[in-house]
């Protein structure tokens, strides 16, 4: 058969019949299962692309062979679709014009599976840009809106809607002459029409231009609220669901606006969260969560908790659904190996350098760990998800005002006889652990044990929802004699650990990665049991719950640090982690959570890793040059070569940090014999931050091993450094500082040429507001290691930064880093004793945050404080000294004789 490439386009364009049947015997073998033929379908389309007129007998098909099946017309238009999407600017205008014309011929069509169709294919064709080269287009089906006949209102309607959510930026701007103007009053019009999938588009058309603030519905927001409120009954699940998704944006974006009525909004939105149709309920909880974020929630709901926080508490049962998809009836299935749609995606966390701080091990980092998600096969989201995360906020905003709320409720649930109110009650225990901690102590005591019992539960799913309770309560278990709850704690959760549910492994293995985080070194007396158990899930794990068991041994290596390194417990652990290290190939995602768990094994072995060193250092140094070499030929030729996966490299370049802060000076000869400077340099300039990250959290450690090294290349990497310290990318910046000091303290006076590269950031760094802690920290130990090996350059600058600067470090623990600020503080004061003048309080403060400086140090203090005071004369010092809190008076007192 001939295709002709000259066809001249005209609207009276007609098929050829041959082609027409040789296309849809196309459509037909496209929906066979056989996947062969699939891609034979997938190439011939290809091929048909290089016809002009072929997407006239893809709109043909859709639109004018209504003796096809539907699914085949739909199909040629979702074809059609992704031409669009991929070559519309190659489209000849006849064919583009026909196209057009086709489309709004039948958005009417009396088939909605092809309604939908020609919908998805006009909003296709809009996002191209096509909004103003189609200007016919928004007024015509905004007219169709008028007509009589239903399938053309509804089907004008959906493509209506599907342009407002994929185009809602460009219809707010001046580029088309704002056609929201007359499009929001238009809508508006429609909540109160007689058909419910009418009403249902209108609202779902006017909520995307919510969150944007857009002017158009700004002007109109008390008639769209009022006529909300109109619908609130409305009997159609849909449209309530749409109500309730505006309410919400609303909370965000107008809450001015929904105060007056905030009584009955709240009382409709409890009867929502308890409507029928489940995904009406999960939009409305949906509420809750965002009302929690808003400063009046805490006044607005107080007198609706008594009915909230049952409907709350109700949600968060398991539905029969639920159990059925969780296959909540499926005791043991160790054996049966994952699907590998199973297994979410892992984002590696790079290295940041932090400071040990003296308070109570609470971080302030965003935790991720503890998310409510114990069942993420039912669908991602869902209202047992929801009323747990909102019943979570609101304890945070309510603190133990909440218990006697909740308690009653507990009480019946916890010892239900039924297993599924039993897990409920369970899940609200862990729910409110963070808010309502303090008022939840007296009852622990009785809580705890009882927990621990539902640890060997019959079913599964209580067992693995006990896991995350407890692990919520770790930091109280942790707090009390180790006896009492830690240890039946402990011992219960590694019987879990080796659990025939995958489930509950899963959720034992994560709640016992929380507990070795707050126990540390707590467990060391367990070691040899715990370590037996993980090894032992070694070889009972499949694939999925093998990734969250590496991160329980490697926080494990974090928790107990050197006390792992003791030849028999090396013994139990390293063969198991070598083995699958030799199994695992360069190209497998399997090993970025192997890698991490074997840079955190790494530094907590030190010199006991050294038998396995040389091997894992090697790999690690092909990775980042394998990935290296991959991005260079992409870059090259983008059309040739892939992107590589950049992940690789920087957990590669993670562990080797961690192999040079474990083995120390013993790295030496690996470095030696190996282009890892070379690689290092690239990676320093690599565009992505996370690679940058890495690259300079791994040079600050080789500049601590083994600085001969380093040392011929810092004249290249110190520029580089100087235009990383951007805090833009903070843990960038972060690590960059920390490097840079780490090399000042090794460069000695031959630092002097590189300060002016980096001192002026590192000032600004330290007075710009808002600044997280972690950055302050480094920036100023940094700064104080540079005055401390070159006074002279950094004095001058004192009174720029002296006041942050003592701020920052007065809550660190006493260390290295601290002592050599400290030395380069004072060493500055003497050169520019001027520049402390003003602030000499804020040292003085800094000063007191010492427990036990080196004797040498304290002599410094000494020097300074009494150098001062003589200075002013006594009176003066009485009067400067009396401003100062008590316990900072009796401190120098006591410390300094001042």
């Amino acid at each position: 058969m001939v295709w002709d490439r000259q066809t001249k386009m005209e609207y009276e364009w007609k098929p050829d019949e041959q082609g027409l049947q040789q296309i849809l015997q196309l459509l037909k073998e496209s929906q066979s299962p056989d996947t062969t033929i699939q891609r034979t379908v997938q190439q011939k389309l290809e091929q048909l692309n290089q016809y002009p007129d072929f997407n006239n007998y893809l709109i043909f098909v859709l639109t004018k062979l209504k003796s096809e099946d539907e699914p085949t017309r739909s199909l040629s238009g979702l074809i059609l679709k992704n031409n669009v999407k991929a070559h519309f600017q190659n489209f000849p205008n006849g064919v583009t014009d026909f196209i057009k014309s086709e489309c709004l011929n039948n958005i009417g069509d009396s088939s909605p599976l092809i309604r939908a169709t020609v919908g998805i294919l006009i909003t296709t064709i809009a996002s191209k840009g096509e909004l103003q080269n189609w200007p016919d287009l928004l007024p015509k089906l905004c007219s169709l809106l008028d007509s009589e006949d239903y399938n053309t209102c509804e089907g004008a309607f959906g493509a209506l809607q599907k342009i407002c959510e994929d185009s809602a930026e460009i219809l707010d701007s001046d580029v088309l002459d704002r056609p929201l103007n007359i499009m929001i009053p238009k809508f508006l019009q429609f909540f109160k029409h007689s058909s419910p999938k009418i009403r249902s588009h209108a609202v779902a058309c006017v909520n995307q231009f919510i969150i944007s603030r857009t002017q158009a519905l700004m002007l109109h927001i008390d008639s769209f609220i009022e006529n909300l409120f109109a619908l609130a009954g409305d009997e159609e699940p849909e449209v309530r669901k749409n109500v309730c998704r505006a309410l919400v944006m609303l909370l965000e974006v107008r809450m001015d606006r929904l105060l007056p009525h905030m009584h009955n909004i709240v009382e409709y939105m409890l009867q929502r969260t308890q409507d029928q149709d489940e995904n009406v309920a999960l939009e409305a909880c949906e509420f809750w969560l965002t009302l929690a974020e808003q400063p009046i929630c805490k006044d607005v709901l107080v007198r609706h908790l008594p009915k909230l926080i049952p409907v709350l508490v109700n949600g968060m049962k398991y539905s029969d659904i639920d159990i059925i998809l969780l296959k909540g009836d499926v005791e043991e299935d160790e054996t049966i190996p994952d699907s590998e749609q199973d297994i979410r995606p892992r984002f590696h966390r790079s290295r940041t350098v932090a400071q040990q701080h003296d308070e109570d091990g609470i971080e302030e980092e965003d935790d991720d760990d503890d998310e409510i998600d114990d069942d993420d096969t039912v669908s991602d989201w869902n209202l047992r998800k929801c009323s747990a995360a909102a019943l979570d906020v609101l304890a945070n905003v309510y603190r133990d005002e909440l218990l006697p709320h909740i308690l009653p409720l507990l009480k019946e649930l916890l010892f239900h006889h039924e297993w599924v109110v039993k897990e409920s009650g369970i899940l609200v225990l862990g729910a409110i652990a963070e808010g309502c901690m303090q008022g939840m102590i007296p009852y622990l005591p009785e809580l705890i044990p009882h927990l621990i019992q539902c640890l060997s539960d019959k079913k599964a799913l209580v067992r693995s929802i006990t896991c995350w309770t407890l692990s919520r309560y770790a930091h109280w278990v942790v707090s009390q004699p180790p006896d009492t709850y830690l240890k039946p704690l402990m011992t219960e959760l590694l019987k879990r650990i080796l659990d025939s549910n995958k489930r509950v492994q899963e959720a034992a293995c994560s709640a016992f990665a929380t507990l070795e985080e707050e126990a540390c070194t707590e467990l060391v007396p367990y070691l040899a049991y715990i370590l037996d158990t993980l090894v032992f899930a070694f070889s009972k794990y499949q694939h999925k719950n093998l990734l969250i068991l590496y991160d329980a041994i490697g926080t494990l290596a974090d928790s107990v640090g050197h006390h792992l390194n003791k030849p028999e417990y090396i013994q139990m652990l390293m063969p198991p982690l070598i083995q699958k290290w030799n199994m695992l190939k360069d190209e497998d995602k399997d090993l970025f959570p192997l890698l991490e768990c074997l840079s955190s094994v790494a530094t907590a072995l030190q010199s006991g890793f050294l038998p396995y060193c040389e091997p894992v250092y090697q790999r690690c140094v092909n990775l980042v040059q394998k990935t290296l070499a991959q991005a260079m030929l992409n870059n090259a030729h983008p059309d040739q070569y892939e992107a590589p996966d950049k992940d690789f490299m920087i957990v590669a370049l993670d562990l080797l940090s961690g192999l040079a802060e474990g083995l120390g000076g013993n790295i030496e000869q690996l470095v030696a014999r190996s282009n890892i400077l070379t690689l290092m340099y690239q990676c320093m300039q690599d565009k992505m931050p996370e690679v940058r990250q890495s690259s300079f959290a791994l040079l600050g450690d080789l500049t601590k091993a083994c600085f001969p090294h380093v040392k011929p290349c810092i004249a290249d990497f110190m520029p580089i450094l100087g235009t990383n310290l951007n805090p833009e990318f903070i843990s960038v910046c972060n690590n960059a500082t920390w490097a840079i000091g780490e090399i000042s303290i090794q460069m000695g006076i031959e630092m002097k040429p590189y300060i002016p590269m980096v001192l002026h950031q590192l000032v600004e760094i330290i007075n710009r507001p808002n600044t997280p802690k972690t950055l302050l920290e480094n920036t100023a130990i940094t700064i104080g290691r540079l005055g401390y090996v070159c006074p002279q350059e950094v004095a001058p600058m004192l009174q720029q930064f002296i006041r942050p600067w003592c701020t920052s470090l007065r809550n660190i623990r006493d260390n290295e880093e601290k002592d050599s600020a400290f030395r380069g503080i004072c060493t500055m004061i003497s050169v520019n004793p001027s520049g402390v003048i003003q602030d000499f309080i804020f040292f003085c403060d800094a000063v007191a945050s010492w427990i036990n400086p080196k004797d040498d140090l304290r002599d410094m203090f000494c020097k300074i404080l009494h150098g001062f005071k003589n200075q002013v004369g006594d009176e003066n010092w009485r009067r400067f000294s009396d401003q100062f809190p008590l316990p900072l008076k009796e401190r120098l007192a006591a410390f300094y004789g001042v």
